[in-house]
């Protein structure tokens, strides 16, 4: 009788080891591809992905700009590693004195962290320490260079004029500029000055 029962308990454990073993090897069959494809999409997922941020950028250890925007994602890992800001942008300028003597609004916006290079697309705005307007549909910011463009249709308003053309080149603070083509000039009423004086609207309110 004992040696029936423990062959019937030799036999039980035999069985219970192969269980766990056919569980032990389906359960890693499961996990590894799941590994395996979240390396591979590492690329295409954002660092840093942030939604409704305020912050500050600094330069050296001084601040340069302030930003601020609905969804903020950080992309390393590709070729040419960028930010990308789906839904727009307001970023301030600051000066050396910590005044903001430029800020700019988007729709859209990118940044290319090896050419230091800003793209600026969608009802794009900004204006600057003499309160002056400027308007296109698409800027580029080239902060190694120091110069902001546009080959666009721009609009400018001025304190008495509005100027429109294609094609602008401007330095950081968009106080010294150039109209590649001008389309011509527009005087403007007195009760209308307010409105070149006007800062672009938060990014909520904007579209």
């Amino acid at each position: 009788m004992i040696v029936k029962y423990l062959s019937k308990l030799s036999n039980l454990i035999c069985v219970f080891t192969f269980a766990i073993f056919l569980l032990t090897v389906n359960a890693c069959t499961k996990e590894e591809p799941l590994k395996i494809a979240a390396i591979k999409n590492r690329t295409y997922l954002p660092k840093l992905h942030a939604t409704e941020i305020t912050t500050l950028i600094s330069d050296s250890g001084i601040t340069r700009f302030r930003i601020s925007t609905p969804q903020w994602d950080m992309y390393d890992k590709v070729v040419e590693p960028y930010w990308n800001f789906p839904k727009g942008i307001h970023f301030e300028k600051f000066n050396a004195e910590m005044k903001v003597d430029a800020n700019i609004h988007s729709q859209y916006a990118k940044f290319k962290e090896n050419e230091q290079l800003w793209e600026l697309r969608g009802k794009v705005k900004a204006t600057n320490l003499q309160g002056e307007l400027f308007e296109t549909e698409l800027l580029f910011w080239n902060q190694s260079e120091e110069r902001i463009y546009t080959d666009s249709l721009i609009k400018i308003t001025q304190l008495t004029k509005v100027i429109t053309g294609i094609g602008f080149e401007s330095n950081q603070s968009m106080t010294r500029y150039t109209i590649r083509k001008p389309k011509g000039k527009i005087p403007v009423n007195e009760d209308e000055n307010s409105t070149s004086k006007v800062q672009p609207s938060p990014i909520n309110a904007a579209k």
